[in-house]
């Protein structure tokens, strides 16, 4: 008997097959998890995300937004959207952007992105608040594998961005953002450290500062 029916671990990378994930991501006990397979494995992240993870994934949605918008920038954002390549690999990332020429290309109606007909996201972001050293190694993998143009891990507790430029089936550490061109890291760890002190309304001015700046 496979561990999967024996006993479903969660936040932990457990061997399955593809079947026996799409069992678990049916199950009610499992219905608020977030799902993620890759080099037949999966993992079911149930953590409590609470308020400083959800507060700079607040923060990052809102920062990019105002970027795009002020250095008109077409900006497709998907909030914990489900990217499915069948049967192989699927990542639900906390934030997830199609930038630029791709902003238009994912149907409203669409449900679960289908990675065999649609491109993979420009963007990925993962905010780390307990998961930060399977952000940086299995799902980095897993980015890689997809295709992605860039991926950003958001280090909670150390109020950093860690930011790759991903090409050639591997990431590279970069300082400013190349799918949006002069957005860099440096402006977004200030405005997380300054939300740990004031409201999103009044970090939201210092970025328009200097973004417009």
């Amino acid at each position: 008997m496979s561990p999967i029916q024996t006993q479903l671990l969660t936040d932990t990378w457990v061997t399955a097959t593809w079947e026996e994930y799409l069992a678990a991501l049916d199950n009610p006990a499992y219905a608020n998890a977030r799902g993620y397979y890759f080099n037949g494995r999966m993992r079911l992240e149930m953590s409590p995300l609470g308020n400083p993870h959800s507060r700079d994934h607040a923060t990052i949605i809102a920062a990019l937004y105002l970027f795009a918008a002020l250095r008109n920038i077409d900006l497709d954002a998907h909030d914990n959207c489900t990217y499915r390549k069948t049967g192989f690999n699927e990542a639900q990332p906390d934030a997830s952007f199609y930038i630029a020429d791709n902003a238009e290309i994912i149907p409203w109606e669409t449900p679960i992105i289908d990675l065999d007909q649609f491109l993979s996201p420009d963007l990925v972001i993962e905010v780390a608040y307990s998961s930060l050293a399977d952000d940086k190694g299995e799902k980095r993998l897993l980015y890689e594998s997809l295709g992605v143009q860039e991926y950003w891990i958001i280090d909670v507790q150390a109020v950093k961005v860690i930011a790759f430029e991903v090409k050639n089936q591997g990431s590279y550490r970069i300082k400013k953002s190349h799918v949006l061109p002069g957005l860099q890291m440096g402006i977004l760890e200030e405005a997380f450290r300054r939300s740990r002190q004031t409201n999103h309304g009044k970090v939201s001015a210092w970025l328009l500062s200097q973004f417009q700046g």
